[in-house]
């Protein structure tokens, strides 16, 4: 439209502008400038006769003080009792003229005989004018033709004290005199008069340029023809146009307009807040004056294209014109187009908003969701209650759980969430979950079937307004997972065929990802429960150590992360922490693998360096027995890597020995209460091969807590791993009172508020020292004939310590672990005895042969020694160290000495 009259400017301004003999713009200006001109002279006319008349006012109220100044001036009366007024009036009035400024004061008795005057041969002659006034008390004006010629004057009385009239004052100016004061204020009116032509001229000529450019030069006739074509063009055309001011008031409307808002005749002029008859929606667009584009509105039963632009753009006045165009025709198409367009972004929203987690629950909600209020007004998912713990749902039965309830009111009478529900075959719930199809009821208040579910519920329902339903099978690969409804209430249409289809679509959609989190589930299940299982179901009880752990798997997945408390020969206690790389159940069952591994290379007594040496052996031969080309079920190609952290402290010594496979260094809380991370050597993590493990060793005070722990207490995407270990240190410090089960507590509580994204294993052991008078040792010497003495000494322990009845089997165990030290070791020969949950005995050599028990033949004289001491004892073996080799045996403790309750040994059984 703005186009078509830019156009129409274009092509009929300039014709006319070069035909104009006289514009509008000349015309007015020579109209202006008449005006003008009279207006000025008009104005130095009305000045004029203003001065005269001020003159002359002047010249009266001058006349007046003069005289009543000298008639109430102190000696008139004296002078006027005198036997010759004139004598002494005339010289005071002469003065007193000529410093007032007038031309003449006179004082008379009251038959009007002149005392003074300006000519003396007046004086005693008759005053030329009226007393009679005068002689009455009051002051008279008049002008006069006097002795001086044409006069104005003013008489006062002269009164005594009595009040009485005694003589007359008059004084005052000739005419000649004001006309020549009036003359003198003549050019000063002119000037001005002029300078005011001047300036008015000059902003007429500026005004009548300003009309000429803005007329374009335009003759009236021409004007008169443009206008013409202008309503013609803009009463013709097929669009609706509207002008509307800054201030709200309609200025124009062309007969479209009026036609389509259907518009009283006289609404131009009007405000549009005062047109009833337009929708609230339209007056608000009409009122507020914002630009829209093509924006539809409702005009009774028409449908609008409403385009609105500012009309100040260019420096115009406030407002804003608005274009109508009727798409009524085009509504049913268009409404056509919209509701498919709506359904397509439902699908396109669904598919974004729907399966976003691996969660049955979030997952049925998330389709509720999407649902409610663009599709239903409420929407409620039922699935079966092995769907919920990722089983496949079995056909035979109808009994469904309400996992999702969502709608536009909170106090709607549908089940509610979390219920269990048996459907009757005759609801559509039950045939859509039997058959695999969707069931359509447009009118809830005739399907009898489904009043028999709960008659006093439905009747609820249908009281609500809920009126209209669309069950639809949840269903992927076949098996059908539970029903979604979908119900409309109020003034809503019920569903049709088309919304059948689309609420199909719908679920599908959403069938999927809660199977895909069907089988998560059942998938997580499976690995939380191999990895629990491989993990250590409980601690053994321990004299060396008091221990306390967590274990919290990831929130999603299950990772490689394991911990272990192993008990050692000699009171001492092994404890292990790692973590293989990747997550799933190969990662469990790897971690499995190695923590098997681990107890059987304990079993040898390995020192820390030498055992990550054997696992990461193992953890290659693991690698490279994995197809690298074959993907496992949870997606990752064999294992990547493992960490893993090995220690050994021995309450006797109170010391530790710890290796590290890339694993995170421990906290070590020091009985006053700080915390400290010990330099420990760190390897290269087990699977790599080829580097070395190095070892440290720690002396710990009684009291002392180590903290082992995976990276997954510490580090997350939102904290790097040096302020995890801050944290850590912070947790730990100032509580050395703290029991290890208190600790674990603490440190997850301050650490791991909520639910980790990795696993997270928790190791913390308080040590403990063994009292020294419940160990005994002795030197040997290489001589067959120490073993009497050596039994003789062993025998008088046993007695302090009260267990005189294992003095026996202790004699002949430690008889025989001696002399195969004698007979077949080397200096220096070391014996100890260690009074713990069991009853140690160690037989030290600096031989690093190990012996090996057999069975002799009945003929044989020896090889029968071992096997008494295997006989005897609870257990036994070897060790080695780096002087030698240690063989050591346990004897059960009598009840009476060891708790009940406990086991006599604390190995656990592998």
């Amino acid at each position: 439209m703005a186009s078509f009259f830019a156009h129409f400017r274009r092509l009929s301004f300039r014709p006319l502008v070069s035909r104009s003999p006289r514009s509008v713009a000349g015309q007015v200006f020579v109209l202006q400038v008449a005006v003008v001109v009279m207006l000025v002279a008009c104005a130095v006319f009305a000045l004029v006769l203003q001065s005269e008349r001020d003159t002359k006012t002047e010249a009266t109220r001058r006349s007046v003080a003069v005289a009543q100044t000298f008639a109430h001036s102190p000696g008139v009366l004296a002078a006027l009792r005198s036997p010759d007024p004139t004598r002494i009036l005339q010289p005071l009035t002469e003065a007193g003229r000529k410093t007032a400024g007038v031309d003449f004061i006179v004082v008379m008795d009251t038959k009007g005989i002149r005392y003074t005057h300006p000519l003396p041969d007046r004086i005693g002659k008759r005053f030329v004018g009226t007393i009679g006034p005068s002689l009455a008390g009051k002051v008279y004006t008049e002008s006069v033709h006097g002795p001086l010629g044409r006069e104005v004057q003013a008489t006062v009385p002269v009164e005594n004290a009595n009040g009485k009239v005694v003589a007359l004052v008059s004084a005052g100016l000739t005419v000649k005199n004001v006309t020549v004061q009036m003359d003198r204020q003549l050019p000063i009116i002119l000037g001005a008069g002029a300078g005011a032509l001047v300036v008015a001229t000059g902003g007429t000529a500026l005004v009548g340029r300003r009309l000429r450019r803005q007329t374009h030069s335009l003759a009236p006739d021409q004007m008169t023809s443009m206008y013409d074509h202008h309503d013609a063009v803009l009463h013709s055309v097929r669009e609706g146009v509207l002008i509307v001011a800054g201030d709200g008031r309609l200025l124009l409307a062309n007969d479209e307009a009026r036609r389509l808002l259907e518009l009283p005749p006289d609404v131009e002029g009007r405000f549009v807040s005062e047109l009833s008859n337009l929708d609230p929606e339209t007056v608000a667009l009409l009122a507020s004056g914002r630009e829209v584009t093509d924006e539809v509105h409702l005009a009774g039963e028409r449908l609008l294209a409403v385009n609105q632009r500012p009309t100040d753009r260019g420096g115009g006045p406030k407002g804003t014109v608005v274009t109508l165009r009727d798409f009524t025709e085009l509504r049913a198409v268009t409404g056509k187009a919209e509701i498919a367009r709506e359904r397509l972004k439902l699908l396109y929203d669904a598919g974004l908003g729907i399966g976003t987690t691996l969660d049955v629950l979030y997952t049925a909600q998330e389709l509720a969701r999407v649902a409610v209020p663009r599709f239903a007004d409420f929407v409620t998912v039922d699935l079966a209650d092995a769907v919920l713990h990722g089983e496949e749902p079995t056909p035979a039965t109808t009994i469904m759980r309400r996992t999702a309830v969502r709608g536009i009111r909170d106090d709607h009478p549908l089940y509610e969430k979390g219920r269990l529900i048996d459907f009757l075959p005759s609801t559509p719930q039950a045939r859509g979950y039997g058959s695999g199809h969707s069931e359509l009821v447009t009118d809830l208040s005739t399907a009898t079937g489904w009043h028999a579910q709960d008659p006093v519920r439905t009747k609820e329902i249908m009281d609500y307004g809920i009126h209209s339903l669309i069950a639809a099978p949840i269903k992927a690969r076949g098996v059908v997972l539970g029903m979604a409804n979908f119900w409309r209430s109020g003034q809503h249409e019920p569903f049709d065929e088309e919304e059948l289809s689309l609420a199909e679509e719908l679920v599908a959609r959403a069938a999927v990802s809660i199977d895909n989190a069907r089988r998560y589930t059942r998938e997580h299940a499976v690995a939380v429960t191999l990895q629990r299982s491989l993990l250590p179901r409980a601690l053994p009880e321990l004299s060396a150590l008091d221990i306390g752990y967590r274990y919290l798997p990831a929130q999603s997945g299950v990772s490689g992360d394991w911990f272990d408390v192993i008990p050692l020969p000699g009171s001492r206690v092994a404890l292990v922490v790692g973590d293989v790389v990747g997550h799933g159940l190969h990662a469990a069952a790897t971690m499995g693998r190695l923590r098997t591994a681990v107890h059987n290379f304990s079993t040898l007594d390995l020192p820390p360096d030498e055992l990550l040496s054997h696992l990461d052996d193992l953890v290659g031969r693991i690698d490279q027995d994995e197809d690298q080309d074959e993907v496992g079920a949870d997606g990752v190609t064999g294992v990547v890597g493992a960490t893993c952290l090995y220690a050994i402290y021995d309450p006797v010594t109170r010391r530790c020995v710890m290796a590290s496979a890339a694993h995170l260094a421990p906290a070590l809380v020091h009985p006053d209460g700080t915390v400290t991370y010990p330099d420990l050597p760190t390897g290269p993590p087990l699977g790599l091969g080829g580097m070395p493990f190095q070892t440290a060793e720690l002396e710990l005070a009684e009291g002392a807590q180590l903290v082992l722990y995976t990276d997954g207490l510490i580090e997350d995407r939102r904290r790097d791993l040096d302020v995890g270990m801050e944290l850590l240190r912070d947790a730990l410090a100032g509580h050395p009172d703290r029991t290890p089960e208190e600790s674990c507590q603490a440190v997850l509580d301050e650490l791991l508020p909520g639910r980790p994204q990795d696993d997270v294993a928790l190791l913390i052991a308080r040590t403990r020292g063994l009292p020294p008078d419940r160990i005994a040792d002795w030197d040997v010497p290489l001589d067959p004939a120490a073993v009497a003495g050596m039994r003789e000494a062993v025998s008088q322990k046993l007695d302090e310590w009260g267990l005189s009845e294992l003095a026996f089997s202790m004699e002949l165990v430690l008889s025989e672990l001696i002399t195969n030290a004698i007979r077949y070791g080397s200096e220096p020969i070391h014996v100890r005895l260690i009074r713990d949950r069991t009853l140690i005995c160690e037989v030290a050599d600096g031989s690093s042969t190990s012996p090996h028990l057999r069975y002799a033949a009945t003929m044989d004289e020896g090889g029968r020694g071992l096997f008494l001491v295997s006989q005897m004892a609870e257990r036994w073996g070897t060790r080695y160290t780096p002087q030698g080799k240690v063989i050591w045996a346990e004897l059960a403790l009598p009840e009476d000495n060891f708790t009940p309750g406990t086991s006599s040994s604390p190995y656990p059984l592998m």
